[in-house]
């Protein structure tokens, strides 16, 4: 693609000396079909035609100017047309750094509004609708491709390509113009104190007594979007808290109000939030603490999972005035760890989220193995992920077991964050299970050991749907590290492997961590995988038991446990 589009301007060149305007016209119709496909060749083509500055504001101008000298040829340089068309030329940029301008000044009024909203009432700001996005681009990108009249028109001759110009700069200008009645509209939402007021006055209305307080990476937004549908049914009014633009697009549909405030002198002053009585933490971040300040607020923790790794017992959990964790083992984590978490600050409350988890496996003729592998940790100290010393070989011993078994792969959303052998082991087991895909998709006559693979469809997912727990739901048996995905799956009460990525001695690691303990134990060497597929379930006792200790009693059920822990707090008693 970088040959045909970058071949295209030396053959522009020698057809406008030449000159042979038919042909000039030819190579700069391609050269314009190139330039439209380039950036579906993906991104990296686009940025190094950047960095070699041959970048795309450069490349039109360079055509620009073949087309200025192919009537310079053919017209002469004294012709008026030559000037006009010269003028032209100059005059598209020009239009085009109003756009620029413009499009610079909207998106900046935009993103300095004090606050932004969902499921809120603002009708008083009256916020205006967006002008579609090629409008409002501000590289404007599409204010370059009308200089295709005066290059085309010069194939024909200096009149064509003069009026072409002009027609060029009358389309941009109407463009640029149409974008000044969005600036004046928008304008008034930089008044962060009449914003403030107006959002006040519906929080206010709202009064919302708990608060779900999140900031993070976006990739990071599945932390809070599990706690949404637990927050909806709760008995209090619930709001969202987020700090960082844009993140309310990364959580999932919720009639929860949410707001975001990017300002922490904005947050601590927003009186309107004074009605709530809890405030609900799901993530150890350095922007907790402006919220923390706020002395009427009680805190309490709930984290993202629930499991052995370090994040579960934190010391940082000892800001907050409480810990609430799933059940006992969550308690004994904290005793164990020393951290100066007391006792009495620790609820058990269950995970509510594990209630449409069925114990029924799909019920398909082969079995499916679900490979959830965490991530990478943000240390060596919290690297617990089989995915770069395993798990392509884990995935290739299951792609090629027989009998054949279905494969589910979901990585941890944060896969390839820190490590970079991290992203690649993942895009290994992608490409293969893409092949065995590809593979049987192309067998017209398969073989009687293709056909009885035929049917079985493998499951690569690394977005947010399937959920993970419809994946537990689709599989009869999980491989998993040591992470809250374990904990979590045995609601199911389906056999589980974890694997033994530091290769402890099995006593070791079960008392190190508890989680295991119900499990199969897969080492480096990968041996006991296929007695694990294939083999007798003789730990189903165990993993009852050890599910009550991980996630609390049965009865009565998380959610009941969890809205009385937020009644208590929220009614002082």
């Amino acid at each position: 693609m970088i040959a045909v589009l970058l071949g295209c301007y030396p053959a522009l060149l020698v057809t406008a000396l030449w000159p042979a305007p038919a042909l000039f016209g030819l190579i700069a119709a391609a050269s314009y079909a190139a330039e439209c496909v380039a950036p579906r060749a993906g991104r990296p083509l686009p940025d190094l035609l950047g960095k070699v500055h041959l970048g795309l504001t450069m490349r039109f101008a360079a055509r620009e100017t073949m087309a200025l000298l192919l009537v310079a040829r053919t017209a002469g340089p004294d012709s008026p047309y030559f000037a006009a068309l010269a003028a032209g030329l100059f005059a598209i940029h020009v239009v085009r750094a109003l756009h620029t301008g413009l499009a610079l000044r909207l998106r900046q009024m935009l993103s300095r509004m004090p606050v932004t909203t969902r499921n809120i009432d603002v009708s008083a700001l009256r916020i205006p609708k967006l002008p579609p996005r090629w409008l409002r681009d501000s590289r404007s990108v599409c204010f370059l491709y009308p200089d295709a009249l005066p290059v085309l028109g010069a194939a024909v001759g200096a009149a064509p390509a003069a009026l072409g110009a002009g027609l060029a700069v009358v389309l941009g200008a109407a463009g640029a113009l149409a974008l000044i009645p969005y600036v004046r509209r928008t304008t008034p939402l930089t008044d962060t104190a009449r914003v403030l007021e107006i959002v006040g006055e519906q929080v206010r209305a709202y009064q919302p007594e708990v608060i779900l307080y999140f900031s993070g990476a976006t990739a990071a937004a599945y932390q809070a979007r599990m706690w949404l549908p637990t927050l909806e049914r709760i008995s209090r009014r619930a709001i969202v808290v987020l700090r960082e633009r844009g993140m309310a697009t990364h959580l999932e549909s919720t009639t929860l109000p949410m707001l975001c405030i990017p300002s922490s002198a904005d947050l601590m002053s927003f009186r309107a939030l004074s009605s709530a009585k809890l405030c609900l933490y799901v993530a150890n971040v350095g922007r907790n603490v402006h919220m923390l300040r706020i002395p009427t607020l009680r805190s309490a923790f709930l984290n993202h999972g629930d499991s052995d790794k370090e994040a579960s017992f934190n010391p940082f959990s000892r800001v907050y005035d409480e810990v609430w964790v799933a059940g006992p083992a969550g308690r004994d984590r904290y005793r164990r760890a020393k951290v100066g978490v007391r006792d009495e600050d620790i609820h058990e409350v269950g995970r509510p989220q594990l209630e449409g988890i069925s114990t029924a496996g799909p019920g398909l003729p082969y079995r499916t193995v679900l490979y959830a592998p965490t991530w990478e940790g943000w240390n060596d100290d919290l690297f617990h992920t089989s995915l770069i010393t395993m798990g392509p070989r884990i995935v290739r011993a299951l792609l090629d077991h027989r009998p054949a078994v279905r494969v589910i792969y979901k990585p941890h959303p944060l896969t390839g964050h820190r490590a970079k052998d991290a992203a690649r082991a993942h895009r290994k087991i992608v490409t293969m299970i893409e092949a065995v895909e590809l593979a049987k998709s192309k067998a017209r006559h398969p073989s009687s050991a293709a056909g009885e693979t035929s049917e079985i469809r493998h499951l690569i997912v690394t977005g947010p749907e399937p959920h993970l727990y419809d994946c537990f739901n689709q599989c009869d048996l999980l491989i998993s590290d040591i992470s809250s995905v374990v904990t979590d799956f045995l609601a199911s009460e389906k056999p589980y492997a974890v694997t033994n990525v530091a290769s402890l001695p099995e006593r070791a690691f079960h008392e190190r961590y508890p989680s295991a303990e119900a499990g199969v134990l897969l080492g480096e060497d990968l041996a006991g995988l296929t007695e694990f597929v294939d083999g007798e379930d003789t730990l189903a006792r165990a993993r009852i038991k050890l599910r009550s200790h991980l996630l609390g009693p049965e009865y009565p059920d998380a959610l009941t446990r969890f809205n009385a822990a937020v009644e208590r707090v929220v009614s002082g008693s």
